[in-house]
């Protein structure tokens, strides 16, 4: 299953992480240069979440700005009450 938020469409996004080494100028040095370029993945904040998607409960991966937003409805919370067990003379 992949990371992709069911209602908002976020997914992994990819991206560089730049290495500097130096003295900024303002700082009073000659100023920083890049000393490597890697790649890196920017990984949304998806979540397992119960949810009531055209009458079903049903498990979908959500992002956490749309749980924020109130686009997932949560199922109702039923409180299970155990049976009586009938009395035997």
């Amino acid at each position: 299953m992949p990371r992709v938020c069911y209602f908002t469409g976020k997914k992994t996004s990819f991206g560089n992480q730049i290495t500097h080494r130096g003295k900024a100028k303002y700082l009073g040095g000659v100023g920083t240069k890049i000393t490597g370029i890697t790649s890196r993945k920017f990984r949304p904040n998806i979540q397992k979440v119960r949810a009531v998607v055209n009458g079903q409960i049903v498990r979908i991966k959500v992002s956490a700005k749309a749980i924020r937003n109130g686009f997932v409805i949560k199922p109702l919370r039923r409180n299970y009450v155990k049976p009586q067990a009938a009395a035997t003379p």
